[in-house]
């Protein structure tokens, strides 16, 4: 009698196993769960590579230089009493500014230009123009190095032999950071480029078609077409450098390591310079974390700007 008992209730145990496994079955295969589970192990790498060291800065930069007791914002103070510091602010603005102005400008002409191209002539010289863009930053920079070094430099060779006198490039404040700069623009020119001719892509040609129909000319397509359908583009590849190139470290720290008299520094390579060279890492992360509120309020002012626009 007992086991007769037990057979249908072994039975009714095994069909609510079964109907709980098709539900989570179920479950697993509904669009918003298996999207979770997809974009997950990037949720991981986000966490445990961004967020994670964030806040773990924020808590170093509380720290005293021995890291043993808690000193809340006395960092960020003596930060801002340092000369070297407001130094490296004011480098800082001055190459990102400048780097990306003449980035998106270059960048801008040379899309126009290739765009114009027969499709084969594009193909050939949008791979000349990503090599600069695809060659690893600190290897290209130490070419560089060598162009710019004063002993055997290639560049005031050729000044000499065109009858100038040499220049000490990375010597000298002013021309050590034009050489920065200019590294910086050499380099991201061909980012600027591939976005704006991936836009220009976009654009219909029946809108220059009847604008030339219209009596438009050349200039008034760039103003009236052109640039009103770039304009989103031209603002998220701008922010997207403007937070590379504020951030950047390996071309000052190949070309010049912050000199000559940290005039060259940047908020990366000065941030090294204190928590990794002098050992007081709870300063060098203060340095560091200076560059967030900036960078934040940046990109909430053009995202705005791009969103309102969208709208």
């Amino acid at each position: 009698m007992t086991a007769l008992r037990q057979e249908p209730l072994a039975e009714e145990w095994a069909r609510q196993r079964a109907r709980r496994r098709s539900s989570v079955l179920a479950r697993l295969r509904s669009k918003p769960v298996a999207a979770f589970l997809m974009c997950l192990p990037l949720l991981v790498l986000i966490v445990g590579l961004i967020i994670y060291p964030f806040f773990y800065s924020i808590y170093l930069a509380m720290l005293n230089k021995r890291e043993t007791q808690v000193v809340w914002l006395d960092n960020f103070r003596f930060l801002f009493t340092m000369d070297t510091f407001w130094l490296v602010v004011r480098t800082s603005f001055l190459f990102t500014f400048t780097a990306v102005f003449f980035k998106a400008l270059l960048g801008f002409i040379l899309a126009l230009v290739i765009n114009t191209l027969p499709t084969r002539g594009q193909r050939v010289w949008r791979g000349v123009s990503l090599v600069p863009w695809v060659m690893p930053l600190a290897l290209s920079t130490l070419g560089w190095w060598w162009i710019f070094e004063p002993t055997h430099s290639a560049l005031n060779w050729i000044l000499v032999e065109l009858g100038f006198a040499p220049k000490s490039w990375l010597a000298d404040p002013f021309w050590a950071r034009f050489s920065i700069i200019l590294v910086n623009v050499w380099y991201g020119t061909p980012f600027f480029m591939i976005m704006y001719l991936a836009g220009l892509k976009s654009i219909p040609l029946e809108l220059f078609d009847s604008a030339s129909i219209d009596g438009a000319g050349p200039f008034q397509q760039l103003r009236f077409i052109t640039l009103p359908m770039l304009k989103n583009i031209i603002a998220i590849t701008m922010l997207f450098s403007t937070i590379v190139t504020f951030a950047n470290f390996d071309i000052v720290r190949v070309l010049t390591r912050g000199g000559p008299r940290n005039e060259t520094h940047l908020f990366g390579t000065f941030s090294f310079r204190l928590g990794i060279e002098s050992g007081d890492v709870p300063l060098g992360a203060a340095v560091a974390l200076v560059m967030f509120p900036i960078l934040a309020v940046s990109a909430f002012f053009i995202l705005r700007g791009v969103r309102r626009s969208v709208v």
